[in-house]
């Protein structure tokens, strides 16, 4: 191979991964079909890393890459749907990223909002959430 698979992360890190994070927060309002050349380019990056092929769906293989937290004893948070936060090799920048974000806060939202049945109860239940947090309401 041309590349190794660790210096493949790297490159797609730098130019792909990173842009996308920086930019979260624009591209979170935009529409589907504004999006959709930006999902297509996330799921080449995905699919070149984990060696799959052009026609298989991506999703199975980008869950595989959340990991549920399974405590080694059983515990309260047994049942709280709680993700494995990755740890992280800079502190100034890790923790901005995506891989690392995305699990923490995940962990942070109320079991109610984990378990709605479809995205759009999932997006009501959120949008009440955080309304409640911003506006100090119970």
């Amino acid at each position: 191979p041309i590349l190794s698979l660790r210096d493949a992360e790297t490159l797609i890190h730098a130019f792909v991964s990173s842009r996308l994070d920086y930019c979260n927060v624009l591209l979170s309002g935009l529409p589907n079909y504004a999006i959709r050349s930006l999902q297509l380019v996330q799921n080449a990056a995905a699919r070149l890393l984990t060696k799959t092929r052009k026609y298989d769906h991506i999703t199975p293989v980008l869950s595989e890459l959340l990991t549920p937290y399974t405590p080694a004893r059983p515990l309260r948070s047994l049942d709280a749907a709680l993700l494995v936060i990755p740890s992280i090799n800079k502190k100034s920048l890790g923790f901005r990223a995506f891989a690392y974000r995305a699990p923490y806060l995940w962990n942070t939202l109320p079991l109610h909002v984990k378990e709605a049945s479809s995205v759009e109860n999932f997006k009501s239940r959120l949008k009440t959430h955080l309304y409640s947090l911003f506006y100090g309401l119970p």
